[in-house]
């Protein structure tokens, strides 16, 4: 962004009013010497009409949005019914990595809605490290995800693992999750968005802020109502911590683009008893939800039961509802 001054301007002044709204700047003078301000990276997202009020300043010139339907999402999105975003209470989504037989999913169903949850969450189709791992059970995995969903009263919340799959995802799903492998998948992400349901786009191991909101960018162009940011954790360099939970990133979307923004804090270190403080940590930092996994036997599960948390440890993660969410006490 470029803040053209006044031929009278006194630059410093005009640079300390914009110092005082959060923007950090850079002075260059045009050949015609006429004196500009270069907002620089890492200021704080303003209006144009707030900085042409300030005296001394005759024009602003900003860059064409690199993603102009992410620019213009709601900060508030409601999926099912439950509304997720700005000024609504956490949301919690909450079930097993695989859905593993119809009888737990069931049971699991019901624990988890008894503890607050509002989506249920479960695999039917697994990205696995290994192909020799458990790749889920597929079309019939859906069918007993939605049926415990609502006998229990749930939305559901479920990944597409490729384009052959989303047409059959979006059949049983009220929020269609791209997983962090996929989040780079374009012809995917197209797909999601085309099927007509909300996305939740999981951040890629290694990608950047912009290329995760490049990934629903794609969504929304290919038609998705709406999307959900789902912060996992980053690849880091230390092992002891699995993942690196970016709550930096967590804050920028909740407090400076508006964004409705969720954290997994399951997959982020991979041990069940630090969920509860990553999940404490993200709601302090603006997200809006948790995506926490589940089991009631994670001795024998049959995917990621090292961080699966026992359904009567969930109510522990939200908040005394009678007090206000993180990034509803924003400025």
């Amino acid at each position: 962004m470029i803040v053209t001054l006044d031929r009278d301007a006194d630059p410093a002044r005009v640079r300390a009013e914009l110092t005082g709204l959060g923007l950090w700047t850079e002075v260059y003078r045009s050949d015609d010497g006429g004196t500009h301000l270069r907002v620089l990276e890492h200021s704080r997202a303003v209006g144009t009409d707030e900085l042409l009020r300030i005296d001394g300043v005759r024009s602003v010139s900003a860059p064409s949005p690199r993603y102009p339907r992410v620019d213009a999402l709601s900060d508030r999105v409601e999926i099912a019914g439950v509304a997720v975003g700005r000024g609504c209470p956490p949301v919690l989504m909450a079930g097993p990595c695989s859905v593993e037989d119809e009888d737990r999913i069931d049971r699991l169903a019901a624990r988890v809605a008894a503890a607050g949850a509002r989506f249920l969450r479960g695999g039917a189709f697994k990205p696995r490290t290994s192909p020799h791992e458990f790749q889920g059970i597929g079309r019939r995995a859906l069918r007993w995800l939605r049926d415990a969903a609502d006998r229990h009263g749930l939305a559901v919340v479920t990944e597409a693992l490729s384009e052959r799959t989303v047409d059959e995802v979006a059949e049983f799903a009220d929020l269609i999750q791209i997983g962090s492998r996929n989040m780079h998948n374009g012809a995917l992400l197209r797909a999601a968005g085309a099927s007509g349901r909300p996305v939740l786009v999981k951040r890629g191991m290694a990608a950047t802020l912009d290329e995760w909101l490049g990934a629903a960018e794609y969504c929304l162009e290919a038609g998705a109502p709406a999307v959900i940011f789902c912060e996992r954790g980053i690849r880091g360099f230390d092992r002891e911590t699995r993942n690196l939970l970016d709550l930096a990133s967590v804050a920028l979307l909740a407090y400076v683009r508006r964004l409705p923004v969720i954290v997994d804090p399951s997959h982020a270190l991979g041990r069940r008893d630090l969920v509860a403080p990553l999940a404490r940590a993200a709601l302090a930092a603006g997200a809006h939800g948790l995506l926490v996994e589940v089991h009631d036997a994670p001795d024998t599960a049959r995917s990621d039961g090292a961080q699966a948390l026992d359904p009567d440890d969930l109510s522990a993660l939200l908040p005394d509802p009678a007090l206000p969410a993180a990034a509803d006490r924003s400025p």
